[in-house]
Order: structure tokens, then sequence, then C-alpha cells
């Protein structure tokens, strides 16, 4: 390949301290629009990264026509200019020196190499640049030595692997792979050098990490093993001074951009891997995160430092070699509990940073060893490692592995400060998203407890569910549905909605579905039941507002009883032409409002019907009218399904599209299936004494009638027994009695006292009494209930397995 360089040249000098320069790194799109700006060349160009990024590239870098020293020509002009590699007409790397005016700087002359990059990603073209002031010394001494940039083979001298490891440091916000590819092509196309006169060539080192001053105090670091000795280091002349000043400034940059690319959720893992990836390849080529499995679970705040019990879970990590080269070595998801005599025991139980500068073969067979049925020695052996806890109020919640390849500079005491600083931001932040999964954990374990478990098959009704938490933070909401069982084969349909969110409305919305399914199976009327709940509200506190629907359906009689406080109207499905139509109510006023009259109405329905209810959340969508979502609400409930769930889940689709939905979402869908008329009988018994054997002999006709001879021994004594209680209590001259057969056998028994059955307590000696006593061993339910002219008795009695009455039975 024709790299654009003369192939006459001198060997490259062993003294690199020239060549080591802060460089500002560009990289450019293929609409000559700058992608990424890094902060050296913010440094250099006086530009903020947030300015840069997306303006062209010709109006930030120096593409004016390549000069020599002091406006003189320089030895390469007859090279393209950079502009000439921003249009794209020099498919070639270039190299130039100009000069640049910039406001409040003065002019500076820059050094800049351009490389054409080639690939799926965007990138387009990569600029290197470098203040040539760094070099003037050089000039100075040397009037002859004038400073070019320039390429070579990397192959042309013994560190080249060593730079193009340094090289992904300073690519600005780049993902590994694609600061892989573009290194690679880096290399291909020509390594950047400094060309002095063309007598010596210089590569350039695009480090931001010096080595440390002679004389100073020494390290403190927490070394591991016996690897540990002083290497006496030579005095640093000036300009090495000020490139460690620059390394300093470069780690407060790249602290100060880590802390504003994490945390940006509070979630979690997704924090985890933000902290892990943060820290390849600029800090180092392998990046690994550990937390403790209760921190992970969000059970809380951990008890107690760790110990070798402890089991802690690699969450994520992040290096630059071959992908999947370590997926098997340390697979992410893994849980491991770390035995006591490695470094990651003793940063874990000490809670500082642990550095090895050098993983000799001997330190790494001795840390693998540890370790059963787990070889780490290809992954640790010559590498340096350091080791940094993540804390919060003085406990280890995990720690990070941070590891650097051979050739690259081990870690030092600065390196040890920059992972302790980086830990402990992550640290704070991972506590931030610690609390709040634990937070929401608990209150959707609440709301869950809360949330009823809905029989989807009732007398008459079959009915389905769903519910969605919200999407915005702190998702626990006051949304909840019911269905409670009434006397008489009805059931009672409930759905309601707390104004905010929260666990205060969270345990609001307890404290009123408790209540409404207390008041429900008192048999209230709906409106009632909602001035009742509204009071109830009112006495709770000013604050307790809800809205509510409550429905009763009775599938004998073929009618929906319905009250609404304040929620958006029922949708109803018609089965005969599958219209779906909005149901007209009297609105009435949120729960909690107070001194506002509940109606209730009356809607006819009839067997195959629907009826869907729901909160706003599915609805309302922020800057769109409710109206719509009623429509879409419509439209997608009168939509064929081949079940009850599908259709629920056809409503959620329709519905929850767009990403616009924050509210948590209730939604409730009956299918009123109603009773047909010959699987209802009913008489009327007169106040005698002999009205109970023709009680029995009418139940067991029926029984046989209806094919239920297993039913018949235990259902006619049941009947026998509350006919004859109600013979005792009856007022007037008329006892009810009615079979209802559906999936369950129904009987009740009403009279006119209104006082409620009981049962009595009662000893051996007794001769009366015992009657509910008999209905409670035989039925699978019983119960009574008020109604308007009195009571009913009711029990039933599974038809799939009829218990046989025990003989001798004292009334």
């Amino acid at each position: 390949m024709d790299l654009g360089v003369p192939p006459q040249r001198t060997p490259l000098t062993a003294d690199g301290t020239a060549g080591r320069l802060p460089l500002a790194v560009a990289v450019v799109d293929a609409e000559g629009l700058v992608s990424h700006w890094s902060s050296g060349a913010r440094r250099l160009f006086g530009i903020a990264r947030a300015e840069a990024v997306g303006c062209p590239a010709g109006e930030l870098l120096p593409v004016s026509g390549v000069l020599g020293v002091n406006g003189a020509p320089a030895r390469y002009d007859e090279g393209p200019a950079l502009d000439s590699s921003l249009s794209g007409d020099f498919p070639y790397p270039a190299s130039g020196r100009a000069r640049l005016d910039e406001p409040g700087h003065g002019r500076i002359d820059v050094l800049w190499w351009a490389y054409p990059l080639a690939g799926p990603g965007p990138a387009r073209l990569l600029v290197l640049a470098a203040d040539c002031a760094q070099l003037r010394d050089v000039e100075d001494d040397h009037p002859a030595r004038t400073v070019a940039p320039g390429f070579a083979l990397h192959t042309d001298f013994p560190g080249h692997a060593e730079l193009s490891a340094r090289l992904p440091e300073i690519l600005p916000n780049m993902s590994v792979q694609e600061a892989t590819g573009i290194v690679a092509q880096v290399l291909e196309l020509g390594y950047p050098v400094l060309e002095f006169s063309h007598h010596e060539r210089i590569p350039v080192t695009p480090d931001w990490g010096v080595p440390k001053r002679a004389g100073g105090p020494p390290a403190r670091e927490e070394r591991y093993g016996a690897d540990e000795r002083v290497v006496p280091q030579r005095a640093v002349p000036r300009p090495e001074l000020d490139l460690e000043y620059a390394a300093v400034r470069e780690r407060l940059e790249f602290l100060n951009e880590v802390s504003g690319r994490i945390g940006t959720s509070l979630d979690l893992e997704r924090t985890i891997r933000e902290v892990t990836s943060a820290a390849v390849p600029r800090f180092s080529d392998f990046a690994g995160t550990h937390l403790r499995a209760a921190v992970l679970a969000g059970e809380g705040f951990p008890d107690g430092p760790p110990d070798v019990t402890t089991i802690w879970h690699r969450v994520w990590v992040e290096h630059n070699d071959e992908p999947g080269r370590w997926d098997d070595t340390v697979p992410v998801g893994e849980a491991i509990a770390f035995p006591e005599h490695t470094p990651f025991f003793q940063c874990m139980v000490t809670g500082e940073p642990v550095i090895v500068p050098h993983v000799s073969e001997e330190l790494s067979n001795r840390i693998s060893g540890e370790f059963e049925k787990r070889d780490l020695r290809p992954l640790i052996t010559h590498r340096s490692l350091l080791i940094v806890p993540l804390k919060a109020r003085d406990v280890v919640l995990g720690f990070m592995v941070l590891m650097r390849r051979p050739g690259r500079e081990p870690f030092d005491d600065m390196d040890r400060t920059t992972g302790a600083e980086l830990a402990a931001r992550a640290g704070l932040v991972l506590d931030n998203a610690r609390m709040y999964t634990y937070q929401e954990n608990v209150a959707e374990t609440l709301q869950d407890s809360m949330l009823p478990n809905v029989e989807p098959r009732m007398a008459g009704c079959d009915i389905a569910t769903r519910y969605l938490p919200g999407t915005r933070l702190g998702r626990i909401g006051g949304d909840w549905f019911d269905s409670v069982k009434l006397p008489g084969s009805r059931t009672a349909l409930v759905v309601g909605d707390v104004m905010g969110h929260g666990l205060n409305s969270a345990a609001m919305m307890g404290q009123l579905r408790t209540a409404v399914l207390t008041m429900a199976t008192m048999e209230m009327p709906p409106a009632q039941l909602l001035r009742n709940l509204d009071d109830l509200a009112q006495r709770l506190g000013e604050q307790y507002l809800a809205t509510c629907l409550y429905a009763v359906y009775d599938p004998i009689a073929g009618e929906l009883q319905i009250a609404n406080a304040g929620h958006i109207p029922p949708v109803l499905v018609r089965a005969e032409d599958g219209r779906a139509e909005l149901l007209d109510l009297p609105t009435g006023a949120p729960i909690g409002v107070g001194g506002v009259a509940f109606e209730t109405a009356t809607v006819r329905v009839r067997p195959g019907d629907r009826l869907v209810l729901c909160t706003d959340g599915l609805v309302e969508v922020r800057g769109q009218d409710i109206g719509a979502g009623l429509a879409a609400l419509c439209a997608s409930a009168a939509h064929p399904a081949a079940s009850m769930d599908d259709a629920c889940d056809t409503i959620i689709r329709a519905l929850n599209t767009g990403g616009g939905r924050k509210d948590d979402v209730a939604l409730l869908m009956a299918r009123l299936n109603g009773i047909a008329d010959e699987d209802v009988a009913e008489w009327q018994l007169a106040l005698d004494p002999r009205e109970v054997s023709r009680a029995r002999r009418l139940v067991r006709g029926q029984l046989l009638d209806w094919e239920l001879p297993d039913a018949v021994e235990a259902a006619e004594l049941m009947v026998s027994e509350l006919v004859t209680n109600a013979f005792k209590h009856a007022r007037t001259h008329h006892i009810g009695l009615r079979l209802v057969r559906t999936g369950a056998l129904l009987c009740e028994v009403t009279d006119d006292e209104p006082a409620p059955a009981s049962l009595l307590g009662v000893t051996d000696g007794d001769e009366f009494g015992r009657g509910l006593m008999v209905v409670s061993s035989l039925a699978r339910e019983w119960g009574t209930s008020g109604t308007a002219r009195g009571k009913t008795v009711w029990f039933e009695l599974a038809l799939s397995r009829v218990p046989r009455p025990r003989p001798n039975h004292r009334r």
C-alpha cells in the first residue's frame, strides 16, 4: 500500500521524549460533520465538545495551506492540505503543519495527521493534532532542526505494540469495537511520527500518563504479594513536568466525563454497565464489576462486612480483547464466593484499593490456585492489576477489577487515586440505584399483595384482567380492580383509581378495596356503596381522592346495576352485532370530595355481551384528547377475539403503543353469559310444617330432571334444615325456594325475618340448633344476606364431588 511516505528514512531515534505529546482527536463523518471531539481538542482549539459535535469540521480544524516555520514554505508543501482530506478528494493518509487564528489565544502552530477511515460505521476521517509550541525549545536550540509531521510503518520501530495499545485511550467517547477498528486502520495506513529535518523520526506517543517526579514521597499503595520493588527514577525535566500537570488535568477530565456518563438511570444493572464500560479502553484494558447478591436482589442494605461466605455476582465485563475471549473464564452473571488468600478478598474486606503493578507468573499461579476448577492465569499473567471497592456509607457493596495489558504503563499511585475516585463516584450512583430498586421492590410487593386473584369463571360470567405498572419513576400506583361473588348468582365488578402515585396511593388503594369488598358482601346497592365509600375517604383524610366504578351483574334477570364516582365510562360490546358503545351514566364526583349524590343506573344486557372497565391510564396520553383514547378503546374492544385473554391483549396492544403512556393501567373485561331459564327453578312454600317434606320432593325431582342424582341426598337434607328454620322464624304466609344450576348447585331459601342466620354453640344435650352445622359440613359454601323484605340463606354444592351426609343427625 502507498502510505504517502518517502521510502528512504533514517532509523527512528531511541529517545522518544519529544514524541510524548498531548493530542487532539476529532472524528469526522461522511457529511463532513464532527462526530467525536476529545478533551485534548477542546484544550487545543478552545471549543467545547458540546459546541463542536455536529459542526462542519472545516470551521474548527486548520484547513489552510501547509506552512513552514516563520511563514516559509514547509519541506512537504507538495502534500495536500487538510481541506482535501475533509472533502474526500485525497483518499490517502495526509499530514501537515498549519497556523490557525484562535480567538483569545492568537495564532497557534498546529501539526496534524489525517486518516481516511473505511468500514460500516459513520466515521470517515480521523484527525490527530498537536500544538507545535510543545516542540519550540527543540527548534529554538537547533534552528536547522525543523519539525514536521509524517508517517512510518508501525513495524519500523520496536515499540509499536505499546504505542498502538495507548492510542485507544484518547479516542473520545467510543465503544471498544469502534476504537479497535480505528486503531487497526491507523497502524495499516501509517503511524504518526515527528520528523526533524529528515534526520530523525520520533513516534508520537498519545500517552496521558507520565513518570513520577524523582525525590517525592513514596507512593502510598496497597500492594499485594511479594513482587514489590523500588525502581529508581531519573530527574524529570521541565517538559515532562508540564506533561505531568497535563496528565493530572486529563485524569480530572476523565473523571468528570465519566460522572456525566454514569447514573443516567436508576436501574441497577444499567448503572453497573455504564460504570464498567466507562473504564475501557481509556483507563484500563479489562474491567469487571461484582456486586453482593443482596444488593443486586434489591433486598436492602447489607449487614456487616463481607467474608468468605459472601456471594458476589459478576454483573458486567468490558475489555478490548477479541470479542468472547473471556466469556468462559469470567462469565457475566456468575455467582461466586472469593477465596480468602486473594487480592479480591483483600479489597472487599479492607474496603481499600489493592494494586499489583505486575502479576508475575509465580503470583498468577498462586492466585489461580485458590479457585477450584478455574484457571485465571491466561487472564491475569503479566498484567497490571487494580481492584477498587464500590462503597456506600463505609459498607462495601461491590468491587471493580481493572487490568492493563503488557506493554501499557502499569498502574501507579496516580492511577490508584483515579481508580478510587472513579469507584467513589460509582458507589454513590450505585447506592442511589440500590435504594431505588429496594423501594421499588417493596412498593411492588405491597401492590401485588393488594391486587386480587380474580376467578376467571363466575356464575353466569367469565372474567379476564390485566394490570400494567406505570413507566414513570416510582411505578407503584393506586389502580385496582376486583370481582365479588354475591348471593343469587350475582357478581359485583369494580375498578378504581386513586389519584397520585407511590406508597401512599397504594396504601389508600388497599383501604378502599377492602372497604368495597366488605360493603359488597353486605349487598348494598351501588349508589349507597359509593356514598359510604365517600364518607370513609373523608374520614381518612383530605388527600384521599379516587375514582371508582361499581357494577352488579344479575345473570338471571339479565341486567347490570352501575354507579359511577368520577370514573371514565365503561364500554359495552353487544354480542348481537359486535357494536361497542360507551355507557351513558351519571358521572358523579370522585370519592373523597364529599356532599355529592350518586345514582344507580340499570342497563339491560343479553347473553354474550361484554363489559369493559378500565382506568384512565389506558386511554389518556399526554398531549392527546382523552376522547381519542376512548374511541380507540371502543374500536379495540369490538375486535373479534378467540378468548377473553386474547381480547384483553388486543386492547392493551392497541392502546399501549407510541411510548406516551406513563400511568399504571387496570383493565377488567367480563363476558355476560347469563343463566338460562331451564337452569333456574323457583317455588313458593306456605307456612305449613308439611311444606318441609314437599320441599324435599321438589328438590329431588328437579335434580333428577337435571340428571344430578349424586347431589340429591345432600341437597334434600340441607334444604330440609333451611326450610324448617324459615318456617320457625317467618312472619308472613310464604317462604321462597330457588335452585340454580351453573358450575355448582345453588340453593336459596328466603323469608321475611331480617335477622341473619348464624351458627349456634350447642352441646350434646341440646335438641335444636344443629341445622346450620349440617349445612356448614356438607356445603362447599354457605351464607346469609339481607334483602329488602327479609333475608336469604343460601348454600352451594359442588357438582363434581358431592359429600354424603352421615346418618342420625339430630336437629
